[in-house]
């Protein structure tokens, strides 16, 4: 498995923290088992009469399709799912079915589109932030509203106004209100998460709190490859 793929999750995933607990889409990420996720992705994009939650959660799992795309270089391929995403997109915003999150995807296909094309970051870059304190003010406790403002202020230069530290304080904030809100299980979004905060915690050199985390991720899944095998192991060697 290689380590730039989870890495990519981190940079531009937009993934939707209150998913549907797919137990195949689970086994495949914390295995990185891509072919796995395609199967299960696809499985539902070609059933029928899906539901408004089935059409949000298919999101979630192209999205993560897409940043794996996109990190091996395919990207026709990355380009396509994006266009899919778009028309569900646009097809729940008419239902007006959760508008937070679809504001929050918004958010996160701008950073898909840069993660291809990173000459537009100065042209559509400050949309994304728009977009995400939208997701927020249509509701307060999205996780993955504040999940997103975070990689916003983790990935913008420090001289446009990022900042690391303002990253951690919105990944915590979405941390602990995915844990009240107690839909854990199964759910790798909350193990994204939390590998999020660990590569926070290392960027900002402060490897007690990441060997914590990553502690605290092992004891939810001792499986979890790119934790186990990956960011554990850099922070053990930094402490």
């Amino acid at each position: 498995m290689k380590k730039n793929i989870f890495t990519l999750f981190l940079i531009i995933i937009c993934t939707h923290l209150n998913a549907q607990n797919n137990k195949t889409i689970y086994d495949a990420y914390i295995s990185g088992n891509m072919i796995q996720w395609e199967k299960e992705m696809l499985s539902i994009e070609f059933k029928k009469d899906k539901t408004n939650k089935e059409k949000l959660d298919l999101l979630n799992f192209q999205f993560g399709y897409i940043a794996w795309c996109i990190d091996q270089k395919k990207t026709k391929e990355a380009e396509k799912l994006i266009d899919k995403s778009e028309k569900i997109i646009n097809e729940l915003e008419k239902r007006s079915y959760n508008l937070s999150m679809l504001f929050a995807y918004k958010a996160a296909i701008i950073g898909f589109k840069i993660g291809i094309s990173p000459y537009k970051a100065p042209f559509i870059g400050s949309k994304s932030l728009a977009f995400g304190k939208q997701s927020i003010n249509a509701d307060p406790n999205n996780a993955f509203a504040y999940a997103q403002l975070g990689n916003i202020a983790f990935y913008t230069p420090q001289m446009f106004g990022g900042s690391k530290s303002e990253a951690m304080l919105h990944y915590l904030k979405a941390l602990n209100l995915m844990e009240k809100q107690n839909n854990n299980l199964n759910n790798w979004n909350y193990l994204h998460l939390l590998a999020t905060i660990i590569n926070t915690y290392v960027e900002l050199e402060q490897y007690q709190k990441a060997k914590y985390y990553c502690e605290k991720t092992l004891a939810v899944e001792p499986k979890f490859i790119w934790v186990k095998k990956i960011l554990y192991p850099q922070v053990l060697k930094q402490i």
